[in-house]
């Protein structure tokens, strides 16, 4: 059970972005539902494993598995109340959107792995940040989705101060464009309304997100 001594210090500075997200997904979900009026929503039988629903429920674990570690390294580490607000937004958000994506699968009667290599799933797609390339190796597949290095992540461990603030706002950022044009794939491909809408949700909350942290990098005087 989680006290009131491991949630952020100044709950006052969390509500505005608590507040904006809640206004953005339900934006969101309401521009996704007058979508999904003008396409045909399969009921009939669930998505195959390598469909878009199936790929994106896989792909989006892997990632928000990742989001959640940096997210709780630096919830640990920081003194700086704004980004200990966020660190633990993200990581409660996509660790029940994690839970989610894997009872999809359950609910399909698909296996978690993917038969087929990351992003597969994407070649159809056409959206910013995103080019497929067949012959790509994974270790590219992984920097065009944002994914942190373990180098990256050894050193995000060891800083300390703003030193590490900077470096998880420049990591989660990379992280965050990565995952849009995942979300922004889904809602063209997939035909579930379920997908197309946690899809929506996702990028309009990550691009309200990066935006966030911009201004937080301004505020530190981070440099590139």
């Amino acid at each position: 059970m989680t006290t009131d001594s491991a949630r952020p210090g100044h709950r006052g500075l969390r509500w505005p972005i608590v507040v904006v997200a809640l206004v953005l997904v339900a934006a969101s979900a309401f521009a996704v539902g007058r979508f999904t009026m003008f396409r045909e929503i399969s009921v009939d039988a669930p998505p195959s494993t390598l469909s878009a629903e199936a790929g994106f429920a896989r792909d989006m674990q892997v990632h928000h598995a990742q989001a959640v570690e940096m997210a709780m390294q630096i919830y640990r580490a920081t003194e700086d109340d704004e980004i200990r607000a966020l660190s633990y937004d993200i990581a409660t958000a996509q660790s029940a959107q994690r839970g989610e994506m894997y009872d999809w699968l359950v609910q399909w009667g698909l296996p978690q792995a993917s038969p087929v290599p990351i992003m597969t799933w994407m070649e159809d797609a056409s959206v910013d940040g995103h080019d497929h390339r067949p012959d790509a190796t994974e270790a590219e597949l992984l920097g065009q989705m944002g994914m942190a290095t373990d180098a990256q992540l050894a050193a995000l461990a060891a800083a300390e101060g703003t030193e590490a603030d900077c470096l998880f706002l420049d990591l989660m950022i990379t992280h965050h464009q990565g995952a849009i044009p995942m979300a922004d794939a889904a809602v063209q491909l997939a035909d579930d309304a379920r997908v197309i809408t946690v899809a929506g949700s996702i990028s309009e909350l990550q691009g309200s997100e990066i935006a966030a942290m911009r201004s937080m990098q301004e505020r530190l005087g981070c440099t590139g």
